[in-house]
């Protein structure tokens, strides 16, 4: 049996809806700068994981093809960058030769996303996966000269034209960024290769701001960050694979060691076993959240040791639970004034709510909630699920006035007979107890046969929790008013 004062609310479980897995590749995006050109290189493969092909199909110009193995990914490369300055960016994708007789096979294409906030906590590249951030930049065209990208063609001079989507621009126009904000790149050679044969280009960054400075036109400490940006992933997402492979340190090196604080409260917790050459990936799986660091030894002892200082944090959230509902404010005096309700998430997720086809808010406050069934949806903003449930608000008449005019002439608990086993006691503000109600009858405001005066009075409503196992409304101890 549990006890429970005044208004109360159920929970009923409707459904659980899970949404896109967050982008495996697009997450270890390569951090670039521009103060040099970069030479990428990819093996054919590509890895579908970051557009599910069920149900992500189109991506700004990029589109799923006919060819059954093909996707908008393949043969694939991500890169990300930070502005370092206001002003012009662009940049050449050049197909290089894969072969001594100098043969190009490949035809690179691009999307672009951003602008992101990096303090804003979003979880980037969930948004590019689940389709949610478009790019601002495309190219699917066929690239006549072997050049692709922002800005100007520096085979013919070709300006970039603006973007539409669905456009046959193989150069976009100049791209105006502001200081601090994030942009992935992504290099695809959808057409040409499913054999698994290495094809090779480079990636040229240009426009204003690099000629003005190409060593502050993109921030390049962000290179220092070479484990990449924060990861926010969700719980049974693919493991995640952390490289130290793109450090400084390049190919110098001697050993490699990875540390976890999983608290994120500055104390290592444990030294972690790596993978591959020298050690130097390590496997995330879920649920392991923490901030991970890497030293890197080199082998030539110049510098004699590499370390990405921040480390990387990866946050695994689960899918939406609510763990209890909390009616918040009952001071009304009106027979029909609703309830203040507040939603109590398990765990610390980034959640949105919605009731009764509402728009969405950040607040899990909601003002004026009406007795009787409602519905409520928690959205998970880092992409790690929907759940829509039904609540009931059982609530009480804050008066009655028993006076045989037909309104009002009885007292009882809004919505009792959806509750199993529910008992009422009534009492005086003695703590008298005066009636026990088990039905819908309701209280007529009498005590062995006798009219009972205009006065406050008190109730405790008992009941047993149902097979559903449905959670309850809290509230603090309230009375309502008998008025003659």
């Amino acid at each position: 049996m549990r006890t429970l004062c005044i208004a109360i609310c159920c929970l009923f479980f409707f459904y659980f809806k899970a949404t896109a897995q967050n982008s495996p590749d697009c997450r270890t995006a390569i951090p670039v700068c521009a103060d040099a050109p970069i030479s990428g290189i990819t093996d054919g493969g590509g890895d579908i994981d970051d557009f599910d092909p069920d149900v992500i199909r189109q991506s700004g110009c990029l589109e799923k093809g006919s060819v059954s193995s093909a996707n908008l990914e393949n043969n694939s490369a991500w890169y990300v960058f930070r502005a370092g300055t206001d002003g012009q960016i662009g940049f050449d994708i050049e197909a290089l030769p894969v072969n001594p007789g100098g043969v190009v096979t490949a035809e690179w294409d691009f999307a672009l996303y951003g602008p992101f906030d990096q303090t804003s906590g979003q979880n980037f590249c969930g948004l590019v996966g689940d389709g949610t951030a478009q790019p601002i930049r495309c190219n699917y065209e066929y690239n006549d000269t072997g050049f692709t990208g922002i800005g100007v063609n520096p085979i013919d001079g070709r300006v970039g034209a603006p973007f539409v989507r669905g456009s046959q621009n193989t150069y976009d126009e100049w791209l105006d960024v502001t200081a601090g904000e994030i942009y992935y790149l992504f290099i695809n050679n959808y057409n040409t290769n499913f054999d698994g044969d290495p094809e090779s280009f480079t990636l040229t960054f240009t426009g204003s701001s690099v000629d003005a400075d190409q060593n502050s036109a993109l921030d390049c400490t962000l290179r220092d960050e070479f484990l990449g940006l924060d990861i926010i992933a969700c719980e049974g997402d693919p493991d995640i694979v952390l490289s130290a492979l793109n450090s400084p340190a390049g190919s110098d090196i001697g050993s490699v060691e990875w540390t976890v604080d999983y608290d994120d409260d500055g104390t290592i917790d444990d030294t972690l076993t790596g993978t591959g050459p020298f050690g130097a990936e390590l496997v995330v799986s879920s649920p392991n959240s923490g901030r991970y660091f890497v030293e890197i030894t080199t082998a030539s002892g110049t510098p004699p040791t590499v370390v990405d200082n921040g480390g990387i944090l990866i946050t695994f959230y689960g899918e939406p639970v609510l763990d209890d509902v909390v009616i918040v404010d009952l001071e009304t005096s009106d027979i029909s004034d609703p309830y203040d309700v507040e939603f109590v998430p398990q765990g610390d997720g980034d959640y949105e709510y919605a009731i009764n086809g509402g728009e969405f808010q950040d607040d899990p406050i909601f003002l004026d909630v009406p007795p009787g069934l409602n519905t409520v949806i928690v959205n998970d903003k880092n992409g790690c699920g929907t759940l829509e449930q039904d609540f009931l608000v059982v609530g009480y008449p804050k008066f009655f006035t028993p006076n045989g005019d037909s309104f009002h002439d009885t007292w009882n608990v809004q919505g009792i007979e959806r509750l199993s086993d529910a008992t009422i006691y009534i009492f005086d503000r003695y703590g008298k107890l005066l009636k026990q109600l088990d039905d819908a009858t309701g209280w007529d405001g009498t005590f062995n046969g006798r009219d009972l005066p205009s006065s406050d009075y008190w109730f405790r409503l008992e009941y047993d929790q149902d097979d559903q196992g449905v959670l309850v409304a809290r509230s603090v101890r309230r009375h309502f008013s008998l008025v003659r």
